[in-house]
């Protein structure tokens, strides 16, 4: 079975960190392009970073910028991202998503997605 799995989520304390987890199985994640994107409530689902096949491009929301880092570990198939410094307008449900092809932020061009995980930023 093809699939994305993230892990990582959590509640933290706003400054805290978490670092998330996008594994897949059942095809090579290296030769995808994996973005991860969030959903705030109440708001559209919007993209927060990328990382090319090669893993030597980078991408991020400018809301994110130098908080947020997108790493890919080829030997576990698995993308992370960490985040630090967060706020409470990071708590979203953060989705992975997987592209034959180079970071997009059209979300039809994804050909495997996540279920997505819980990060909770509050006091």
């Amino acid at each position: 079975q093809l699939q994305l799995a993230e892990s990582g989520g959590g509640l933290v304390q706003p400054g805290g960190s978490l670092r998330l987890s996008c594994a897949a199985s059942g095809f090579t994640l290296h030769y995808y392009a994996t973005s991860w994107f969030r959903q705030a409530p109440g708001k559209e689902r919007e993209g927060v970073s990328c990382i090319s096949s090669s893993g030597d491009r980078l991408n991020y929301a400018d809301s994110v910028r130098g908080r947020f880092t997108v790493s890919r570990d080829n030997a576990k198939n698995t993308v992370y991202l960490h985040m630090n410094s967060l706020n409470p307008e990071d708590t979203a449900v953060y989705y992975c998503a997987a592209a034959f092809g180079p970071c997009s932020v059209r979300e039809d061009e994804y050909d495997y997605w996540g279920q997505g995980t819980q990060g909770t930023v509050s006091s």
